[in-house]
């Protein structure tokens, strides 16, 4: 049962670890296109004999940008919290799993010193029963 149990908690373990990686890795494209957006908008121009409505138009353009970046950085924010979360789950499944790792290994050690017990015992009546025989 005990043996069940830990490899429960090390399968919910190793769920945790891909979701949280799978978290990380949709940071890494926010950030990328944070980048993206932030090369965007240092690169957008309009001709130079443009109109006044040119500018206008990359005024806006620009902001829009620029508020694509602060959702962005939201959805980082909220990405964030949800992977210490993540971190908190997983350092409870470890406590957990290691506390079942340690009765796991002390069942195998007392199981170990029972089967060496019996043949002590059996290896004793052997002995016992070669000398009543002599």
């Amino acid at each position: 049962m005990i043996n069940k149990l830990y490899n429960l908690k090390r399968l919910q373990t190793n769920q945790q670890i891909l979701q949280k990686q799978q978290l990380l890795s949709s940071i890494a494209s926010i950030d990328e296109e944070v980048e993206n957006t932030h090369k965007s908008i240092s690169t957008a121009t309009v001709q130079a004999i443009g109109a006044i409505n040119d500018f206008k138009i990359l005024a806006i353009h620009k902001n829009t940008m620029k508020n694509h970046i602060v959702k962005l950085n939201q959805r980082k924010s909220q990405l964030l919290n949800e992977v210490e979360k993540h971190n908190k789950i997983l350092i409870e499944l470890n406590k957990e799993t290691e506390q079942f790792k340690y009765i796991k290994e002390k069942q195998a050690k007392e199981k170990f010193k029972k089967t060496i017990k019996a043949e002590e015992e059996a290896a004793a009546e052997y002995i016992q029963a070669k000398w009543k025989v002599s």
